[in-house]
């Protein structure tokens, strides 16, 4: 039976925004994981990845409390955010599944260069020195290091980039097709009366 009465849009609605909801909280979660047992020190990555799902957050509850109360309001910011966000998502998505090998390397070696946190939490979780050479007469907090048996961190990080940018891509589509599901079903739910609120009171 195909989902077209209020009840069934609101509580399409509601599961889809409880999914971000959870979705969020896993963000914060691992992000919070990650920095409690130092897997990363860098703030900057732990502060995004926290901004991220704190934001997505918050966009849930506000689609869920539109939904719940068939919010006119709401819902239309609710919508409006959700789109734009679809469309960032989106295209970063695309972008990340387009990406060639050259463009992945001078992506990864702008990213080291940017932060010298960064650097030691790769070189150290890696055992790895450098990028694209080792300096054994500079600092390095990888294992290999002491034994001058170290291998570039480029090398290592190349091998798993273009997996990883897949699943990032992947994740990020499918994603993004949730949210674009998520502006039809309240622009639906806008425009479908309450079936138990006074008909007159419609705007």
């Amino acid at each position: 039976m195909a989902c077209a009465g209020f009840t069934c849009t609101k509580n399409s609605l509601c599961a889809l925004n409880i999914l971000y909801v959870m979705v969020s909280l896993l963000l914060i979660g691992f992000a919070a994981w990650g920095k409690w047992f130092d897997l990363v020190s860098s703030f900057q990555v732990v502060g995004g990845v926290i901004g991220v799902g704190v934001f997505l957050f918050l966009v849930a509850v506000v689609g869920l409390i539109g939904a719940v109360k068939h919010h006119q309001v709401l819902l239309f910011f609710y919508m409006i955010i959700l789109f734009m966000v679809f469309v960032v998502q989106f295209s970063v998505s695309c972008a990340c599944l387009a990406i060639n090998t050259d463009q992945q390397h001078r992506l990864l070696e702008v990213g080291w260069n940017n932060s010298l946190t960064t650097q030691g939490d790769v070189e150290k979780n890696l055992n790895c020195c450098g990028f694209n050479n080792v300096n054994y007469n500079g600092t390095c907090q990888a294992i290999c290091f002491s034994g001058h048996y170290c291998t570039t961190c480029a090398d290592i990080i190349q091998q798993n980039a273009g997996e990883g940018l897949l699943i990032v891509g992947g994740i990020g589509l499918f994603f993004s097709f949730s949210e674009i599901l998520g502006v039809w079903l309240t622009y639906r739910y806008r425009n479908q009366k309450d079936p138990r609120a006074n008909p007159s009171a419609f705007l």
